[in-house]
């Protein structure tokens, strides 16, 4: 299989989660999606998502985890990495590398301050330690769109605030096709919305000891430049990196990003 690439999954605190692994080497690194999560999960992508993310591959085992597969009303970023600590402890990781988008921050942030040797590097990407303005605007706009039932509207606004320039037109028009797909209802894609509504650490950010980079975009509609910019501010011996001209989906746009990453890993 293309670089180990395997689909996968696991049973813990009586739930079912998906995951992924990939990747040839021996020092663990965790991949944390955002709320793309609630429509589609790591299930069955394995091939594509190594595909993408190739470059870690030769030096790390690369797991790439999904929320639990049926998400009860009212949990949390900390319900959720609790989940993961619950899920490293099955597959023995600890002292792992921690990469979190969006969402998948919000949950790596939890996880470094609640299980902090679970966390050996931290690395946060277009995230946010607590609600802003910014953020509510667009997770209320989403949540809004899926009670009209409108998956078109929430895939066409999700395009105009993660991208910019010539990018921003293909992911448009990628973003139409997929909205013909439907998904069957919104639950699991409301409980992450309201989850991050409800996400709140800012007290708590002085807690995180362990090395932590931050990757940031300064015209992020979804969340802001600045919210990763007070993030830095307290967790102490942070480093962040602001790419200029990007928004939210810098992750898939910028071409060096990975690259980037990888820097920081290997730092």
């Amino acid at each position: 299989m293309l670089w180990n690439a395997k689909n996968e999954s696991i049973r813990v605190n009586g739930a079912d989660f998906d995951y992924i692994t990939f990747g040839t080497g021996t020092e663990p690194l965790i991949m944390l999606p955002g709320v793309g999560d609630g429509f589609q999960t790591a299930k069955g992508v394995a091939v594509p998502f190594a595909m993408m993310y190739r470059c870690f591959a030769k030096g790390y085992k690369v797991y790439v985890f999904s929320r639990r597969n049926n998400l009860p009303a009212g949990f949390t970023t900390r319900d959720m990495a609790d989940d993961l600590n619950a899920i490293m402890e099955a597959l023995n990781l600890r002292n792992a590398n921690v990469f979190g988008v969006s969402q998948g921050g919000m949950i790596a942030q939890q996880l470094a301050i609640h299980h902090p040797d679970k966390v050996g590097k931290l690395l946060l990407a277009v995230t946010a330690a607590r609600p802003n303005e910014v953020l509510r605007e667009s997770i209320d706009t989403w949540l809004a769109m899926a009670d009209r039932n409108d998956y078109k509207g929430i895939m066409l606004d999700t395009a105009e605030r993660s991208y910019t320039g010539d990018y921003l037109k293909r992911a448009k028009r990628t973003n139409k096709v997929i909205s013909n797909f439907k998904p069957k209802d919104y639950t699991r894609f409301r409980i992450l919305c309201q989850s991050c509504l409800e996400h709140d650490v800012y007290e708590d950010l002085g807690k995180i000891a362990c090395p932590t980079h931050i990757i940031a975009a300064d015209e992020d509609k979804v969340l802001s430049g600045e919210a990763s910019v007070e993030i830095r501010d307290r967790i102490p011996g942070s480093e962040l990196y602001m790419y200029h001209g990007y928004s939210h989906g810098v992750y898939e746009q910028a071409k060096d990003f990975n690259d980037r990453v990888l820097e920081m890993l290997e730092k």
